[in-house]
């Protein structure tokens, strides 16, 4: 019983610690305006699909993410609810939201 709990535990922690790692992502306030007028250049149209727009959550499969071509940012992009949802590419989790 003690290396279950054990083993549920360390399964637990890791999950958090990939949730805390997705966290730690800091978007400046004027890297935040210049993404903004990127989307807004772009005409990004809204992903149709609803998912939950939340650090750490994963974008589903059946939602187009669009590369952001911004200086000093390496994620993709997804508008949803006039909001900026930018994407770990690969992994398609969220790392930063943009109201």
């Amino acid at each position: 019983m003690n290396i279950k709990t054990s083993a549920l535990a360390g399964i637990l922690f890791l999950a958090g610690s990939s949730v805390a790692l997705a966290q730690t992502v800091i978007i400046q306030p004027e890297q935040e305006t210049v993404i903004r007028e990127y989307v807004v250049k772009e005409k990004a149209p809204e992903a149709l699909i609803d998912f939950d727009i939340s650090v750490g959550s994963i974008v589903p499969d059946e939602v187009e993410v669009r590369t952001l071509s911004v200086p000093d940012t390496n994620y993709e992009y997804v508008v949803r609810g006039g909001r900026t949802v930018l994407v770990e590419p690969g992994t398609r989790r969220i790392v930063h939201v943009i109201d």
